[in-house]
């Protein structure tokens, strides 16, 4: 990938074509919608497809995982309702740009990539654009639990089941996002936590990920 971190008149301006776009296909948190419109979606992408940047759309970063569609950064942010401060537990860094979205809403950020290549690749990028998360690389289905408990937790891959270990360290009060169901198609469920041993979820509409690989995933 060429990194050729230039932000101009053009890239702002697709920008803000896009987060129009992501108004009108029903996003209305005005917080995350200026989120999108400030992060340069284009320095996840080597310059030979920067015509695909704005265009909301998912696409290959290599290693068989994709850059999420913005309309799905978007929903799955929403969802979250960050607030500034929050402590935040993504699982599944991937190119960062998620990453970088709940960094702009002040989100205070510790994600974990699986795949060493994806995570020294984010590990290099996030830093040079001015994002700076707390980097780890392992299995994200057992969460970073030396840094327990999380405001709110976010997984960005398919799974087969809320994993109880991400259950544990989210704390009361908090809330965590998670696509589930088979390798093809996925709901979106929110989960609460409302006290030490009682949990709320709600289930939403249909994505598709990414499988979840690890010791409480696939």
């Amino acid at each position: 990938m060429a990194y050729k971190f230039v932000d101009n008149y053009r890239e702002k301006g697709a920008r803000k074509r896009l987060v129009n776009k992501l108004r009108e296909n029903g996003i209305d948190d005005e917080r995350v919608l200026a989120a999108i419109g400030r992060v340069p979606r284009h320095f996840f992408f080597d310059e030979t497809f920067w015509v695909q940047a704005y265009k909301d759309i998912a696409f290959p970063i290599g290693d068989g995982q994709t850059i999420s569609q913005p309309y799905t950064v978007a929903y799955q942010t929403q969802l979250l309702q960050i607030k500034k401060g929050d402590k935040v537990l993504e699982i599944g860094t991937g190119s960062g740009y998620q990453t970088c979205v709940l960094l702009d809403l002040g989100a205070k950020v510790f994600t974990i990539e699986r795949q060493e290549k994806l995570f020294k690749r984010t590990e290099y990028v996030l830093p040079n654009i001015g994002y700076r998360p707390a980097f780890f690389c392992g299995d994200g289905s057992k969460g970073i639990p030396e840094h327990a408990p999380y405001d709110k937790i976010l997984v960005t891959a398919g799974a087969p089941f809320v994993p109880g270990l991400l259950l544990k360290q989210l704390k009361v009060g908090g809330t965590l996002v998670i696509p589930v169901g088979d390798e093809k198609e996925q709901k979106m469920i929110t989960v609460l936590r409302v006290s030490e041993t009682e949990y709320d979820r709600i289930v939403l509409d249909t994505f598709r990920f990414v499988p979840l690989v690890g010791d409480q995933a696939w």
